[in-house]
């Protein structure tokens, strides 16, 4: 792979135009009154800046992240500097949030703009567009089952770019199966977010599950509550995903 990209590789805005205006219609979506303060310029520009950050920021340092991997101190995972400063140009052109809600900071864009947008940076830069898209999933999750004060306290933060979001559900000896995951959560009492929970046991394939990147990672774990007898229940009862921020 080159080290630089040139445009047209990271995003055909001419293939992503017939896609988006031709094929799709995507402009017939602004007579929804969610999208009805957006056009087909409004959607472009949305593209021209996402097409300029993968290429100015994520495009450039693609080789060089294979080249210089991760490493760990002693007491935190590094990583080149070229990966935060492209992460921090994204989330301060609001892409974070492009598709959610303008009361939580979103440009409140349709879905399916927001993928032509993701598109780009996934062909710039597999690796560190994927720090960016976990978040994006996570707080999505957040927003789906979290409470107001969940939201408030850590979908907020993921979609400004403060935190960054990762979710841990394997385990080394389950894979796939849910039945076969041994973390535990015991019960510690009420806090202002909700039932408090310690967690014990291990995880495995988290992608970006450490970092100097930003002031908090928030995983989202799949673990059993134990039953009355204090053991845990057979088969997929009692499985739960708490909030367990680092």
């Amino acid at each position: 792979r080159s080290s630089v990209a040139m445009p047209e590789l990271i995003c055909s805005r001419r293939d992503l135009a017939f896609l988006l205006y031709e094929w799709l219609g995507v402009e017939r979506l602004t007579q929804r009154s969610r999208y009805a303060e957006h056009s087909r310029e409004t959607f472009d520009a949305a593209l021209d800046t996402a097409e300029q950050i993968a290429t100015e920021l994520f495009a450039t340092h693609n080789r060089k992240s294979d080249l210089e991997e991760p490493t760990f101190d002693g007491e935190g995972v590094r990583l080149i500097p070229e990966i935060k400063q492209a992460l921090d140009a994204f989330s301060a052109a609001g892409l974070m949030s492009a598709e959610h809600d303008e009361a939580l900071g979103g440009m409140q864009l349709p879905v399916v703009v927001t993928k032509a947008l993701f598109a780009c940076f996934k062909s710039a830069n597999v690796a560190t567009s994927s720090y960016a898209l976990l978040t994006v999933a996570n707080a999505n999750l957040l927003l789906a089952h979290g409470t107001p004060a969940q939201v408030d306290a850590f979908v907020r933060p993921e979609l400004a770019g403060r935190f960054f979001g990762t979710m841990c559900l394997s385990e080394p000896q389950a894979g796939s199966s849910l039945s076969d995951i041994a973390t535990r959560a015991e019960y510690e009492g009420e806090s202002p977010l909700g039932p408090q929970y310690r967690l014990a046991g291990n995880k495995m394939w988290i992608s970006a599950g450490e970092h100097d990147l930003a002031e908090n990672i928030v995983h989202l774990v799949l673990a059993k509550i134990p039953g009355p007898d204090g053991r845990p229940i057979p088969g997929v009862k009692g499985i739960s995903l708490f909030v367990v921020p680092k």
